[in-house]
């Protein structure tokens, strides 16, 4: 006869084995580890609402340090490919950023609006898997550059530049900004294709379908060829970012939002948001920051009338657990934010106060710590300070010829820095809303957008670039399918690329000093004595350049951003300080634009 006490123990055992999470994904370092657990069965629209009255988290420990990872309500587990609105399968992505051990325990809460309480123990236990527990054990990460994950999470650590956790190197960033409705995309579920919301504007991405390769992800019997076909193509020409909103209700586009419906704002289109992830997951694997625009300026104040209270916590909440794994990321606050004069108009604008707040549930909740941005709009000169919640500027212009770049990204690095806080500062939309990057029909050479804003803003003294189209041209910022359109210019922002990363420079010890470059329009971005590197935009008549007291000999080589390749020696290779000195002329072309790197023997 079976003793009570090894029938409780049997039945103990069952029970702890059904909990148990099914486990997928490379258990190594950086990587994307999903705990899918069996939970209570529900739907989309079910009462009590699975995404704000259920809360699930996970922390995840190794030595000295945890992490609390928030999960969601995930249908069947299978909904990008299923369409599923319900199910029993609970999700949370976890990418580790250390090899060994790791210990995890999960927590399951249930009661009205728990998933946006600011206490996690919250309600009470929902049962199943709550106070489940278990190990990992992380392996190294097999992956190479520029596969982000062999590069580990990109952080802002407190100068102009953020760092690949993993390797300790600056992340350099060139990419497409445009379009801006991205994920304004056919192949996604969703009624946003037909609501008679600007249906017009949805992509299909054909012009890339020849782009998508055998292997590569898609979902449904074959969709998504098109948009895994842009990404694969961006990654071709060199580039590292990809920019989208994620919410743009009310604003120029109106068909990309996470909600079950246009008017919805707490119930979420699971499967949509699971074919976003095959999306990003791809771009990760194809070396690709992803820049997360949340908010545009229209609709700033259309969730808590613009503070960070249920709605858009709970917003927040599921961006972060269902992307934040992503090593390479930023969260942008919001498109054109707060007060500015383009849009004298609007009544209804975020105020200092809630701006700030919106930076601080992301450092609070995001257990990567990626950085958070805002972009222009309202000048952010009052958002900086010592002890802000934000890293950085996505930086807005407005000059056709990008003109302005230069001493806008320049303006920003200065006035944060002496404020107690250096932010990070990308070009995110440079030039003009009518022109800006246009097309190569258009323009086959892009000697503005190359000097003026590309260089222009990394020898300010910012960290990369996204190139807006504008809407006066083919292939918009709205209406953009092929970014094949300016395929010449992409071209030559992998020249760029390819030299920040090769020549290594004292990029966190240099600033820009334009007042050392004499006789020749250009910039420069110098550590005095040590290295100086110039664009000098003509050299028609020599440049100088001041080398002040310093005694050193210094080596000069000439760098083309127009055609890339091996850095080369011009009419003068060597300089002997103190003093001013001419540059000589490059190798050829001395009417053309030249990089110039002058580095100390």
């Amino acid at each position: 006869m079976t003793s009570p006490l090894t029938f409780f123990l049997a039945t103990l055992l069952i029970s702890t084995s059904l909990a148990a999470p099914k486990i997928t994904g490379e258990q190594k370092v950086w990587h994307k580890i999903t705990l899918s657990f069996d939970g209570p069965a529900t739907s989309e629209n079910a009462t009590p609402n699975p995404f704000t009255d259920y809360r699930l988290d996970v922390t995840f420990t190794h030595a000295d340090q945890s992490f609390t990872i928030p999960g969601y309500f995930a249908a069947d587990g299978r909904a990008a490919h299923t369409s599923a609105e319900s199910g029993n399968q609970w999700h949370v992505h976890f990418a580790p950023n250390r090899s060994g051990d790791w210990t995890w325990k999960a927590r399951f809460r249930k009661g009205k609006d728990v998933a946006v309480a600011p206490n996690s123990t919250a309600g009470e236990s929902a049962g199943f898997f709550d106070c489940e527990s278990g190990s990992l054990t992380i392996a190294a990460s097999d992956k190479s550059a520029p596969d982000t994950r062999a590069l580990g999470t990109v952080q802002a650590v407190g100068h102009r530049y953020p760092v690949c956790a993993g390797t300790g190197d600056i992340f350099w960033k060139v990419g497409a900004d445009s379009p801006e409705n991205l994920l304004s995309y056919a192949d996604f579920d969703g009624d946003f294709k037909s609501d008679g919301k600007k249906d017009d504007l949805v992509k299909t991405w054909q012009a890339h379908v020849r782009d998508w390769k055998q292997g590569d992800p898609t979902w449904q019997d074959g969709k998504g060829k098109g948009m895994i076909g842009a990404i694969n193509y961006l990654a071709s020409k060199g580039l590292n970012a990809m920019s989208f909103l994620t919410f743009n209700v009310e604003g120029d586009d109106q068909n990309v939002f996470p909600y079950l419906d246009y008017h919805e704002r707490e119930r979420f289109d699971i499967s949509r948001l699971a074919q976003w992830e095959i999306v990003f997951e791809h771009a990760t694997s194809k070396g690709l920051f992803l820049h997360f625009k949340t908010q545009e300026s229209e609709n700033e104040t259309l969730l808590d009338q613009g503070d960070t209270g249920r709605q858009r916590k709970l917003y927040y909440r599921e961006l972060l657990a269902r992307f934040s794994h992503h090593p390479a990321l930023n969260w942008n606050l919001g498109e054109e934010n707060g007060q500015w004069k383009a849009h004298h108009n609007k009544t209804h604008f975020q105020t200092t106060a809630q701006r700030l707040a919106m930076g601080d549930y992301f450092h609070a909740h995001d257990p990567y710590d990626h950085p958070v941005v805002i972009h222009n709009g309202q000048w952010p000169a009052d958002l900086y300070g010592k002890n802000t919640s934000i890293d950085g500027a996505s930086l807005q212009t407005a000059n056709p010829t990008f003109a302005n770049v230069h001493n806008a990204t320049l303006n920003i690095i200065n006035a944060s820095q002496a404020q107690g806080k250096a932010w990070i500062v990308a070009c995110d939309e440079p030039g003009d809303a009518e022109h800006a990057l246009v097309p190569d029909a258009a323009d086959p050479t892009h000697d503005n957008a190359r000097m003026n804003a590309l260089w222009g803003n990394l020898l300010a003294g910012g960290w990369g670039l996204e190139f807006y189209f504008g809407y006066k041209h083919e292939h918009s910022d709205l209406t953009c399918q092929d970014w094949r359109s300016r395929d010449k210019f992409w071209d030559q922002c992998r020249h760029a690329l390819d030299f920040f990363r090769t020549q290594k420079l004292p990029a966190t010890e240099m600033k820009c000093l334009d007042d050392l470059l004499l006789d020749a329009p250009g910039f420069c971005f110098a550590k005095p004595g040590h290295t100086y590197l110039l664009l000098v935009k003509n050299s028609a008549k020599p440049a100088r350049l001041k080398l002040g007291d310093s005694d050193a000999s210094f080596t000069i080589s000439w760098f083309n951003p127009r055609d890339g390749g091996a850095l080369q020696s011009g009419s003068i290779t060597t300089l002997q300080g103190p003093g001013t000195h001419p540059l000589g002329l490059p190798p050829t072309d001395p009417d053309k634009d030249w990089v110039a790197l002058i580095k100390k023997n």
